[in-house]
């Protein structure tokens, strides 16, 4: 979390210095070089000619991005081979050993083995314990599995929509020229649709890989759940048919 505000902060403090004018080019660019350098004059120079409104994109931008590459490491993390968890477990329990069972459940990572732990913990208390553990347990890593989707969608919804008051602001300028004129004239309203199509521009360009990422996480998710109901079905039809386990 540090490491990504302080990346964030840098990355304001590069464009910041990049939208002034050219007073400290005395010192020789500074953090304006260093920004052209990384993202290149052009994308500097469209930033500039955004307006205000590419503040409050930039930072939804970095805020998605700082939450798809956490979700996709958490989700990689919740994820494990199913069958190779089952087929060191399973005949475990069906030999009895719920300790040694538990221990490998406890030492594998993700919800499946979370909701299996949970269910050992009770299962010397019947199948009734048992099943209530498993979707206490189940209820748990659900939450946890579903951290991260409002921030994305945040940054889905909010980006187009600063894009947008953009576009108002810059046809605000385009018409206040026109007024302050008293004619039309392409070159006196440039600047403000200048404004109005950079902005819709950048909020689309923001939200659209955002959205990718979140439709598929939904997807992972999806299967990590499937998991959890395939390995608590699994777990629960052992221990009444193999073991006779009474509620």
């Amino acid at each position: 979390t540090m490491l990504l505000i302080m990346m964030m902060t840098f990355v304001f403090a590069s464009f910041a210095y990049a939208q002034e004018k050219p007073a400290a080019e005395t010192a020789g660019g500074g953090l304006q070089n260093f920004a052209e350098l990384v993202f290149g004059s052009g994308l500097v120079k469209w930033f500039k000619n955004g307006g205000w409104a590419m503040w409050a994109i930039l930072f939804l931008a970095i805020y998605g991005l700082a939450y798809i590459i956490w979700k996709f490491i958490a989700l990689l993390n919740g994820k494990v081979n199913l069958n190779n968890f089952l087929n060191k477990i399973i005949p475990l329990i069906k030999e009895k050993k719920f300790e040694e069972a538990k221990e490998i459940a406890k030492n594998t990572r993700g919800p499946v083995a979370a909701i299996i732990y949970a269910g050992l913990e009770k299962v010397d208390k019947g199948l009734t314990a048992v099943d209530e553990a498993i979707e206490n347990a189940s209820i748990i890593e659900m939450s946890y599995l579903e951290k991260g989707f409002i921030e994305l969608s945040s940054s889905i919804t909010l980006a187009p929509m600063l894009g947008f008051l953009g576009t108002v602001a810059g046809m605000i300028t385009a018409f206040d020229a026109i007024a302050a004129a008293r004619a039309v004239d392409a070159t006196i309203v440039a600047t403000g649709i200048r404004i109005a199509l950079i902005t819709t521009e950048a909020g689309l360009i923001v939200a659209i890989p955002v959205q990718f990422f979140n439709n598929v996480f939904m997807t992972m998710v999806d299967g990590i759940v499937l998991d959890m109901q395939r390995a608590s079905d699994k777990f629960t039809e052992v221990l009444t048919e193999e073991l006779g386990l009474a509620r």
